[in-house]
């Protein structure tokens, strides 16, 4: 563990970039790049143009230490380069702490949940993260009903993977998203909250972990776990609101910090220039960073 990291990430003043589509996201993301499909033939292509457009992210003079605690890497820009440097080391020259996202995807809804599907090879995910010099973790779970036994499977999943990861001596984000499209989202959050808490309760001292939250419809309600001791940092996904919107809400919470990825990339495209390009990232960055340290 770096401690110097662990500072940063627990008291920093800032936001967590999430640059983490996968392969099922990646056309979408492409897309809303500027780079349609029709532009590139297979996988190959596919992920050598977004890291290009990571790496344009990264290196940009607007993505800088002093606003952005950490960024969320998928798993391909863990083992490529920028600038002759992994891309982890680069982050953390920058004084950016790098994560990976080490979920596999979701499994069909049931019970009105979506768990993560099983992470066969993650004792090796994480042992290449180590090497690759990584902070943390991330994985996603979505929860679209009120159904008890639905959302503590969600939690209980979250939680045994995530002692796993803190095993291996990596802080995991623990990610239940709720679904800002349910018709029950605040009752969803409500047991979420309670079902998180009585896990929380039972790590030991030197079991710690983040939280990756959808904004609540409630302001304040996940603030018993912003609190809690055993909880490094609680941060919020965008989840599809515009980023106007995600940082109205995201301001009406304390402690709440964002983590936000379409919401922080919507505005760029592969056809800007150098200077519109860093200029609409540095209006993204500057809005989010302020929407995460300046509350109501």
């Amino acid at each position: 563990m770096n401690n110097q990291q662990f500072e940063k990430v627990k008291n920093g003043k800032g936001f967590i970039a999430a640059l983490d589509q996968s392969g099922g996201s990646t056309p979408k993301a492409l897309e809303s790049y500027g780079v349609p499909a029709h532009s590139y033939s297979g996988e190959d292509e596919m992920f050598d143009l977004v890291h290009d457009m990571r790496t344009r992210i990264i290196t940009s003079p607007s993505f800088d230490g002093n606003r952005i605690l950490g960024a969320i890497l998928f798993e391909q820009t863990m083992d490529r380069e920028i600038e002759g440097k992994y891309t982890a080391d680069y982050l953390a020259d920058k004084g950016i702490v790098p994560f990976l996202k080490v979920d596999k995807g979701l499994a069909d809804e049931e019970n009105g949940v979506q768990l993560m599907k099983p992470i066969h090879d993650l004792d090796e995910t994480l042992r290449r993260a180590n090497e690759r010099n990584v902070f943390g973790t991330k994985m996603r779970s979505v929860i679209n009903e009120p159904n008890e036994s639905g959302i503590k499977e969600v939690v209980d999943q979250q939680f045994e993977i995530g002692k796993q990861i803190i095993e291996a001596g990596l802080i995991p984000i623990i990610e239940p998203e709720v679904n800002i499209h349910s018709e029950d989202k605040e009752k969803c959050e409500e047991i979420l909250r309670n079902e998180i808490l009585s896990h929380l309760n039972d790590l030991s001292e030197d079991q710690n972990v983040m939280l990756k939250l959808s904004i609540p419809t409630k302001a304040n309600a996940f603030k018993e776990l912003i609190d809690h001791p055993r909880v490094v940092r609680v941060v919020a996904l965008s989840g599809g609101y515009s980023r106007d919107e995600a940082n109205e809400k995201l301001r009406e919470n304390d402690g709440l910090i964002a983590s936000f990825s379409r919401a922080l990339s919507a505005e760029l495209s592969a056809n800007q220039t150098a200077e519109e390009f860093d200029q609409k990232l540095k209006e993204a960055v500057d809005t989010i960073y302020d929407a995460s340290v300046n509350k109501k």
